[in-house]
């Protein structure tokens, strides 16, 4: 097997190159490990180009010692998706991550490797933990769920495409991302991101969705596949059979306005606290034998019992209360168990209707009302697309894409 040593040494704040000369490659060293090559990245665009290179000459499996965020593995699955390297062997379509992180955020490691109140402080802090599982002989690598989403213009016709294996997002969250950017060169860290928010808490986001699940019937299960929500009331998934259902399950239609629209795949966290979709790690999919699922965290204002239509006042009034559910995800992901009271206010307990909406199913469609400028973002880990006028963003969850299968050490 090929071991590539990858590290963006800009990202986060600056700190991959040390990381890198002082931990990683010592430790590396210390277990026998030589890597073909050693690249620090000079430009947008490099890791990816030197992961094909690399994927082009194996013999073999690669494996990556990546250090990054989760922006520089997103750059290189999209490398994968644009160019398959030519001469590659079918073994070397196996791809197989060492997460060392570098980044921002970090959405995938802390994932993979969350903080617990009963570890030590060194744990919680520690950049090692993929590693050590490579470094030692038991474990093996993880295949990760990867989310392709795919902008159809007015004619159905496909106009581009990008790959996730953490989030896939329309509303708030791309609405975040794409003003966040600005934001970068005074502010580096993840506060950039909660200022950005304070900027379109506001915004309301007119559009359509719908969300489908695969015909595919799981294995063993005896039961064909439907779209599922959480209840917390079930303390699990139960089949969705609310307003927007198929008489068969298998699809829900989703009326605007939209506050919040998210799914990931493999994270149930966005930052190392902000648990925003708990369930992909508390009721995990089930194996990858089964069609593969993404988790869909939606917030529809007028839900609300205490706003009859949209207005200014009405949009303020929400602020608020999305502010506190957003906030409750850094509580373990306590928004998904927030219902609304009698007068509209939130409550956790009750037998009030969610205020999140926590689907699971195969694929979304993200439909925006030509008028709404915002509601034509769509980000992926990080990219930020947009939708033509009258077109529409499909995201489905694969097992792999483009004869890749991808995996990380945990």
């Amino acid at each position: 097997m090929s071991l590539l040593v990858l590290y963006n040494p800009v990202c986060g704040h600056s700190q991959g190159h040390a990381i890198f000369q002082h931990i990683v490659l010592p430790r590396l060293a210390q277990h026998g490990h030589t890597p073909a090559a050693v690249v620090a990245t000079t430009h947008p665009g490099h890791a990816g180009e030197v992961v094909l290179q690399h994927l082009a000459a194996a013999d073999g499996p690669l494996t990556v010692v990546l250090g990054s965020g989760d922006g520089t593995l997103h750059e290189i699955l999209a490398a994968l998706h644009s160019g398959a390297p030519t001469g590659t062997r079918t073994a070397a379509r196996l791809l197989s991550f060492v997460l060392v992180p570098c980044g921002t955020a970090n959405a995938l490691y802390h994932s993979l490797f969350p903080p617990s109140p009963d570890s030590s402080q060194e744990l919680r802090d520690s950049q090692t933990r993929s590693l050590d599982a490579y470094l030692t002989d038991g474990p093996r690598a993880r295949p990760l769920t990867l989310a392709q989403t795919v902008l159809l213009d007015g004619a159905q016709q496909p106009t581009g495409a990008s790959i996730a294996a953490v989030v896939a997002s329309t509303a708030l969250h791309a609405s975040i991302l794409h003003d966040s950017e600005a934001l970068r060169p005074t502010h580096p860290g993840v506060e950039r991101f909660k200022l950005a928010a304070q900027q379109n808490l506001t915004r309301w986001y007119h559009a359509r969705a719908r969300l489908a699940v695969a015909h595919t019937p799981v294995p063993n299960a005896g039961i064909a596949p439907v779209v599922e929500i959480f209840s917390p009331a079930a303390r699990g998934f139960v089949p969705y059979t609310g307003p927007g259902a198929a008489p068969d399950g298998t699809a829900v239609t989703l009326d605007g306005p939209f506050v919040y629209f998210l799914s990931t795949v493999n994270a149930d966290r966005l930052e190392a606290n902000f648990r925003i979709a708990p369930c992909q790690s508390t009721f995990p999919p089930l194996p990858e034998s089964s069609p593969p699922t993404i988790d869909v965290v939606v917030i529809r204002p007028l839900r609300d019992p205490a706003l009859l239509e949209e207005s200014e006042h009405a949009r303020q009034a929400f602020a608020e209360k999305s502010m506190a559910i957003l906030t409750a995800a850094y509580r373990d992901g306590a928004h998904i168990h927030a219902r609304y009271g009698g007068a509209g206010e939130v409550v956790e307990g009750g037998t009030g209707d969610v205020v999140v909406e926590y689907f699971r199913c195969n694929s979304w469609e993200w439909i925006p009302d030509p008028s709404d400028q915002y509601a034509h973002l769509v980000c992926v880990d990080g990219e930020i697309l947009q939708v033509e006028p009258g077109g529409k963003a499909v995201n489905t969850a694969l097992h792999r894409a483009d004869g890749y299968t991808i995996s990380v050490y945990s």
